[in-house]
């Protein structure tokens, strides 16, 4: 009977393996797009810091007004793709947390329905030996008591 109960949940098993390796397969897609936008991001910020080096070093030279106003406004639209990147950043971040959670969530349901089957099995089985053992305690007290019988 338990048997059958495990073979019922079959393709219920199934379909929750494949929610699961889909569910994993959008995470691994969520992680590199977020590992692309932490590069962006990085990417701004060295560059950032390296037109900062090299306006000390063009400054110790001596500048105009107008290289740095240029300087000033340039630094300032740095300053906004940055902070533009790091909310791109924080979106992924949020996006990643939110398609772990779907993925723990279906890989705990798929675990919990493979020891649904597992104990199912294990009373089918432990019904089995029972029966199997009934059945040679029967033949034994028949032979007992043909063995009886016979003396």
């Amino acid at each position: 009977m338990s048997t059958s109960r495990a073979a019922r949940l079959k393709p219920v098993i199934e379909m929750a393996e494949k929610a699961e390796r889909d569910a994993a397969r959008q995470l691994g897609a969520v992680q590199t797009q977020l590992l692309q936008a932490e590069g962006k991001l990085g990417d701004l910020q060295r560059y950032c810091a390296d037109y900062q080096n090299q306006m000390v070093a063009q400054g110790q030279q001596g500048v105009s007004g107008q290289w740095l106003m240029n300087y000033q406004r340039f630094l300032s639209q740095l300053d906004t793709a940055i902070a533009q990147q790091q909310r791109n950043v924080d979106w992924h971040r949020g996006n990643a947390d939110k398609v772990r959670t779907t993925w723990q969530e279906r890989y705990a349901r798929l675990e919990g329905l493979r020891k649904l089957v597992e104990r199912y099995l294990y009373e089918a089985r432990m019904a089995e030996d029972r029966r199997e053992q009934r059945q040679l305690d029967e033949l034994a007290a028949r032979l007992t008591a043909r063995k009886n019988e016979s003396t």
